[in-house]
């Protein structure tokens, strides 16, 4: 299937491992120009750019900056002069661990504040920098990374949760209004506990006992969830729009 994504340009936060790295491939292996942001570490970014065979430009992104939005957008308009596709895939887990008890209202003010903020206000400030070039254009996509943690809960997931369940809501608004303009799309994947390297602790804990429950009997892996994430951020998707896409392996 063509997916109708060569000489589109295509914005990954957190491209730099995990998730974000396979979503990279997948979309620079339709013949997009893959923007990889990183906070911290430039040498995975470009780690990860030299994968893409001249495909990719590596862009420092801090989902807490106040400027970073609109000077990512600027960096990846001055390389392909358009941005097409934005995946909002970079987290901030903070450190929201409750009490030994488990009360979540211990968790410090700072903490949980920075939490919510980050993650909230990164993700809707780098969709409204991009936005008013996708109506220009009259094409654009947009996907947001959340969590089963969202719907499903999970103790010490409180802010976390709240934070991704946030970009539901955001999602399902943002797709009427830029429907308006164009063939413009918003929509919403929501992984389940998934296999990386940095989820490694969390699948030696939990992951036979969500395997059991999972209808395939199975966690996913990146790999898996970047194909979902590659279909609705390319022109092969006309029709969903404003959706909370679970995957998750049906558990």
């Amino acid at each position: 299937m063509d997916l109708g994504l060569n000489g589109r340009t295509v914005i990954v936060t957190g491209g730099s491992g995990g998730i974000g790295r396979h979503i990279a491939l997948g979309f620079a292996a339709e013949g997009a120009d893959v923007v990889v942001t990183y906070r911290r570490e430039r040498s995975d970014a470009e780690g990860v750019v030299k994968e893409l065979d001249g495909a990719g430009l590596a862009v420092p992104f801090d989902l807490a900056a106040p400027d970073a939005a609109a000077r990512l957008v600027e960096a990846a308009t001055a390389w392909t002069s358009r941005v097409d596709v934005v995946v909002n895939n970079a987290v901030h887990w903070g450190a929201t661990t409750p009490d030994e008890d488990g009360r979540f209202e211990t968790v410090p003010d700072d903490d949980w504040l920075a939490v919510l903020r980050t993650n909230v206000e990164g993700a809707l400030g780098l969709t409204r920098a991009a936005a008013p070039g996708m109506r220009r254009r009259g094409w654009g996509r947009l996907v947001h990374l959340s969590s089963s943690v969202a719907v499903n809960g999970m103790p010490g997931g409180e802010y976390y949760g709240a934070a991704k369940a946030a970009l539901h809501g955001f999602s399902r608004s943002a797709a009427f209004s830029l429907g308006r303009d164009g063939d413009i799309l918003s929509n919403v994947v929501m992984p389940g506990l998934t296999r990386t390297a940095r989820n490694g602790p969390i699948v030696d804990v939990a992951g036979e006992r969500l395997s059991e429950i999972a209808p395939i009997g199975r966690l996913l892996d990146a790999a898996e969830v970047a194909k979902a994430v590659v279909y609705l951020g390319s022109a092969a998707n006309t029709g969903i729009t404003g959706q909370v896409i679970a995957v998750t392996g049906g558990s």
